[in-house]
């Protein structure tokens, strides 16, 4: 079986493992794939065609992604915190 991933470039590419995040690509979100928020919005028929699935944390975050207020809200803080001082972000 195949899967599609997003890479750090933000283009899609095909791998035969399975992504362990996931985003949404007009938020520019990614989160854990058990996000109650995006499994809400799922469940409600939305969401899915926006769906981006990513290798890994650092690749989602190399394409510009940040952190799911929801499922990663320690790691949202850190990133608001730091967008708000103007400066970078790194998990």
């Amino acid at each position: 079986m195949s899967y599609t991933l997003t890479g750090a470039d933000g283009r899609p590419y095909t791998s035969a493992r399975k992504g362990t995040w996931g985003g949404h690509r007009g938020g520019r979100i990614y989160g854990r794939l058990d996000c109650p928020a995006a499994l809400r919005a799922i469940a409600r028929g939305g969401y899915v065609k926006n769906r981006v699935f990513f290798a890994n944390e650092g690749t989602a975050v190399a394409a510009g992604y940040r952190p799911c207020g929801a499922c990663c809200r320690e790691l949202y803080q850190a990133w608001k915190g730091a967008r708000d001082r103007g400066e970078p972000w790194s998990p």
